[in-house]
């Protein structure tokens, strides 16, 4: 297939796929995207109560911060489960049930937390160091827990008195302030976890402006405020029910009618729509994250287990799996399938942060016939069958569609297979895939968007890659505290990854999110959470 007759193929594809739907293009491109985090109330006139409802694009998973590997999980345990650090709008780590920031000893070896105290869960249960250091054992030792490898090498974790908590390390590990920033720093109340054990995501209990009400299956999940909550002065809200709507159109319709006022991951098909209507606002900011495509290269019993063998020439052949990723024209799919809202990328290191270099975001240029040429070097036939399991939305259904007239020029079959995005995160753990396509939110420190995925043996290395030379330089670039050097090493992990790739990078999007102009105090950060913890309804326009 020639790039005219793709650039075909795409076209029709979008035609097809979007017929119900005709987006605008946006014709002063990527530049006409501006920021836009929202903002706290601040003296706002607000009124005290009501319900607020929040579309969800897809259904979390378990509401357990330990095991949850699901972003739409992160909304809801934001107005929950409150963490020992957050991040503010800027992407500076800031103290939340932390009282400061760490102290690190001398050699680097000990990391003290300063934590609150005089507060309670929404159980009454007392907050104090030692509940802390429960979570934070539960999050690295727990069988099933996703936490694990973003905690690092730790060796001991202990509360040395009421107000502080320190974890001991066999080697330094930079990113933990990071990684406490997000699940691994969500705490959960002590009693809860002795009274639910492994069932504690179906009744979760913790410290947060809202507490668990109820779940009902693919249907909603609702919170009630917390009178306990230590900051209830700035909590508005009665009540925020989350209802699972994967449909974007029907997100986007209820957005219009007012039945919800939030939405989250609104499609680049609606958007440009939705910010002409007078009575929303799009909230949209810069990932830290990716979407990609992982390849299954060992995980036969499940992730973490020890990985085996798969006898395909994609999982065997590394290159195989490069002419898959030079078969992908990134480009041209992010214009066609997502109106210009996105961006290519060939990296788990997002370009806005420091970590950032010329190594760690090059992108490997669309060359079919090479993927041709390596197809024909690993002495498979043409053209090459690949199953890809993908998330049935419409618009990773629209991409994966394209996607298959893009990789078919590079030589490959690829078979797309619809999946829930419920299903599918079992999916990735269980290891039954040969290729699947999901995206990560992302984290601030690109420990935690590489290490996770790609060290032998991690809790998320869904695919069952190994590399010694990589678990090398990941534990390098984790040990030091040197911004510098760790840009240094991750761009030498990434070019390592493009030789093997274990995951083929495709696309950076945008968090967009649409709220009503009837309420305030929504924020979304570039980790791709929607904060509605303090969020209000505008005084008289409630009704």
């Amino acid at each position: 297939m020639s790039p005219r007759s793709l650039s075909a193929a795409l076209a029709v594809l979008a035609t097809v796929a979007l017929s119900a739907c005709v987006p605008v293009q946006h014709a002063s491109g990527r530049g006409a995207h501006v920021d836009d985090f929202g903002t706290p109330v601040g003296d706002q006139q607000v009124a005290q109560g009501g319900e607020l409802v929040m579309g969800l694009s897809s259904e979390p998973d378990r509401l357990d911060p330990t095991t949850s590997s699901s972003l739409y999980t992160r909304y809801v345990m934001s107005t929950i489960c409150e963490k020992l650090y957050d991040i503010d709008a800027t992407s500076n780590i800031v103290p939340q049930l932390a009282t400061a920031l760490p102290t690190v000893s001398p050699d680097g070896l000990t990391v003290t937390i300063p934590v609150r105290t005089g507060i309670v869960f929404a159980d009454g249960t007392p907050f104090d160091a030692q509940a802390v250091a429960t979570s934070l054992q539960r999050h690295f030792s727990l069988k099933t827990s996703q936490r694990t490898s973003e905690m690092g090498p730790v060796k001991n974790i202990e509360a040395t008195d009421a107000s502080h908590v320190a974890i001991s390390y066999k080697r330094p590990f930079a990113p933990i302030t990071a990684a406490l920033a997000d699940r691994a720093g969500m705490i959960m109340s002590p009693a809860a976890l002795a009274k639910e054990g492994d069932n504690f995501g179906d009744h979760p209990v913790c410290v947060g402006p809202f507490e668990f009400v109820k779940r009902v299956p693919q249907t909603s999940i609702t919170v009630t405020r917390d009178p306990l909550y230590y900051d209830a002065k700035d909590v508005h809200l009665d009540t925020i029910t989350y209802r699972i709507m994967s449909d974007a159109n029907i997100r986007a319709a209820n957005l219009r009618s007012g039945d919800i006022q939030v939405a989250d991951t609104i499609s680049p098909q609606d958007v440009d729509a939705l910010a002409k209507d007078p009575d929303l606002r799009v909230l949209q900011s810069p990932s830290l994250g990716y979407q990609g495509i992982t390849l299954n290269t060992g995980n036969v019993d499940g992730v973490g287990k020890p990985t085996k063998p798969i006898g395909t020439p994609i999982a065997q052949d590394p290159r195989v799996r490069e002419a898959f990723s030079l078969a992908i024209d990134r480009q041209t799919l992010v214009d066609t399938v997502f109106n210009n809202w996105f961006d290519p990328t060939c990296s788990p290191v997002a370009p806005q942060t420091p970590y950032a270099s010329p190594a760690a975001n090059a992108c490997p240029a669309f060359d079919p016939q090479r993927s041709r040429q390596l197809l024909a070097e690993a002495g498979v036939r043409i053209p090459y069958p690949v199953s890809m399991q993908v998330s049935n939305t419409q618009d990773q259904l629209r991409y994966a569609q394209a996607l298959q007239a893009s990789v078919a020029e590079g030589g490959f079959d690829l078979k797309v297979v619809p999946v829930e995005y419920s299903t599918l995160l079992d999916v990735q753990k269980r290891g039954t895939f040969e290729a699947l396509m999901l995206g990560w939110s992302g984290r601030i420190d690109p420990d935690a968007n590489t290490s996770r995925f790609l060290s032998t043996g991690a809790g998320g290395n869904y695919g069952g890659f190994s590399s010694s030379t990589l678990d090398k330089l990941l534990a390098s670039a984790s040990r030091t505290t040197d911004v510098g050097q760790r840009a240094t090493l991750y761009g030498q992990a990434v070019q390592l990854i493009h030789q093997q790739n274990p995951i083929v990078y495709t696309y950076r999007l945008r968090n967009l999110t649409v709220e009503s102009t009837r309420v305030a105090g929504v924020e979304v950060y570039s980790d791709g959470v929607v904060r509605l913890g303090k969020a209000a309804f505008v005084k008289n326009q409630e009704g």
